[in-house]
């Protein structure tokens, strides 16, 4: 059984949590399309008949990073490419134009002295393409495919020849963690239900909003058999943001909750009651991600 760890790395927004959650089948990243989505690394397990991939979805790695959150996110990006990993997948989009973000990424999957891949992601999109700005990476990169991750297309052979790289291992060299059945690895329960709140939030809000908030979950009982009873906070650093996350007359978190509890209800498969509030705490960023 071949079985081995995976680094997935670029900018943001390339399609790294789209391409693993349905390579996987089951939602474990959360997605938008507003770049730092991801704030740590999400490991979650592809498996089939030839073996185990643990893949790492990473933060996007950012060019100009100026504010705390930011330093923190690429900070736990590069923590995760200093791990023990058995191959490297670097994926971009060929819908944007080359910059020095992308540079950046580039020079640090260089470093990196393990088997790499280069994954050529939005194929679905025909324009804009900046395609001819790539093409050099195919003398650096042995390993090349187009795929789209969002239609899960043209997968199989870029799985095909990352299994054919990575080492056989027996059946006791599986570790506990892998045991497991669901393929979400690192994250529990309050932080999953957390990131599906905060998702909706980032699908939801303007363009400010998303990056003053983070999402607490509190408790998680389950009240009978069929009813799981949830209590979580939004926080963010305003009152201004605060109201706006609210909404007139409670609209918006309304909206927002009613999104989150029935993605939260299909992952567990039963009824959820979910009680959300928001709070004003400016120093959120330093407390929660330290």
């Amino acid at each position: 059984m071949k079985e081995g760890t995976v680094l997935l790395i670029g900018r943001p927004n390339v399609g790294k949590s789209t391409f693993v959650n349905n390579l996987i089948g089951q939602k474990i990243a959360i997605t938008s399309p507003k770049p730092q989505t991801t704030r740590f690394p999400i490991k979650g397990r592809y498996e089939d008949e030839r073996g185990r991939i643990i893949f790492i979805d990473t933060p996007g790695i950012m060019g100009k990073v100026q504010d705390s959150m930011s330093q923190k996110i690429n900070k736990r990006t590069f923590d995760s490419i200093n791990n023990s990993v058995d191959a490297v997948v670097y994926m971009i989009d060929h819908t944007r134009r080359r910059d020095f973000e992308e540079a950046k990424v580039l020079g640090t999957v260089r470093k990196i002295d393990k088997p790499k891949f280069l994954l050529v992601n939005k194929v679905d999109i025909p324009e804009p393409t900046y395609l001819p700005q790539y093409t050099y990476l195919e003398d650096e990169f042995p390993n090349v495919y187009a795929i789209s991750a969002l239609e899960n297309k043209h997968i199989k052979p870029f799985l095909d020849a990352l299994f054919a790289v990575l080492p056989e291992k027996t059946v006791a060299d599986t570790t506990a963690e892998n045991e497991t059945n669901y393929p979400l690895l690192n994250l529990d329960s309050s932080t999953f239900i957390g990131e599906l709140i905060r998702e909706k939030i980032f699908l939801k809000m303007g363009k400010e909003i998303p990056y003053t908030t983070a999402v607490l979950v509190d408790d998680i009982t389950e009240r009978n058999d069929t009813l799981t009873f949830i209590k979580a906070r939004i926080l963010t650093t305003n009152d201004r943001y605060k109201k706006m996350i609210i909404g007139e007359g409670g609209r918006k978190i309304k909206e927002m909750g009613s999104m989150a509890r029935k993605e939260i209800e299909l992952a567990i498969h039963k009824k959820v009651y979910l009680e959300l509030t928001v709070e004003t705490d400016p120093h959120w960023q330093e407390t929660y991600y330290k």
